[in-house]
């Protein structure tokens, strides 16, 4: 189990958040928590903010306004570097070198246990592929290694943009229920989709359009706020009354 000294202090905390690119607005004030040993979903449309808002709360985008504070730090703080993992939608791994010599430099940084490679390899999938040349490998299973790596460690976030596209769906359920695990054990999991059916594997929801946040909630208070049967049509039902 994680412990922290933060206590009951939501993992993430956005209070405000602004960001512009070519002067054009992209996140119009966020206001947004993410409870700690949550898998939060962050789903909305391809262009909607996700990566922008997660870029942010792992500290490595220009803001204009707001606060972001994660594990009770300012975003971005050193002392977060081995307590936040965080996946990229492209592989942020290596292609010239074998996915166990990627799992082993990456922990010799993070200062991992020696043995900790061949726990993430067996987590994500990646048995018997440990000497392949990840450049060598499909878009799958490099997203995966890009996984491992961040698993690497006891990581008490994980900030996952879009971990499972391109994943075959077995593999993407015994993903889920790797998050829900770890979930169990005390770590954080924000995760970005635009597949409106992962919904469902969360614990919680934060649904964006166009840079705004239309809901915070449970899948199961989404569907009685908005009297919908899914959360897509949930999602179609806040789009209408932003509207409005």
């Amino acid at each position: 189990m994680i412990n922290s000294s933060a206590g009951d202090r939501p993992a993430i905390e956005v209070r405000g958040l602004r960001v512009s690119r070519g002067g054009r607005p992209v996140l119009h004030g966020l206001d947004l928590t993410v409870p700690r040993g949550s898998v939060t979903g962050l789903l909305g449309p391809s262009g909607c903010g996700k990566t922008t808002l997660l870029r942010a709360v792992v500290g490595v985008q220009r803001t204009e306004g707001g606060e972001v504070s994660v594990l009770g730090l300012p975003a971005g703080s050193a002392a977060l570097r081995s307590r936040v993992g965080y996946v990229t939608q492209s592989p942020s791994v290596y292609g010239d070198l074998t996915v166990a010599q990627n799992l082993r430099y990456f922990a010799r940084v993070l200062g991992a246990p020696q043995d900790d490679p061949a726990r993430v390899v067996a987590e994500v999938g990646l048995d018997g592929r440990e000497h392949d040349l990840v450049a060598r490998l499909s878009g799958g299973q490099r997203a995966r290694v890009s996984l491992a790596a961040a698993l690497l460690g006891t990581p008490e976030l994980l900030v996952l943009d879009e971990p499972t596209v391109g994943l075959d769906p077995l593999l993407r359920q015994e993903l889920w229920a790797l998050f829900h695990r770890l979930a169990a054990a005390g770590t954080t999991f924000l995760v970005s989709s635009h597949v409106m059916d992962e919904a469902a594997r969360c614990t919680r929801l934060l649904l964006m359009r166009d840079g705004r946040l239309l809901a915070e909630d449970s899948p199961q208070g989404l569907l009685e706020r908005t009297g919908a049967v899914d959360v897509e049509d949930a999602f179609l039902a806040l789009v209408g009354e932003a509207a409005r």
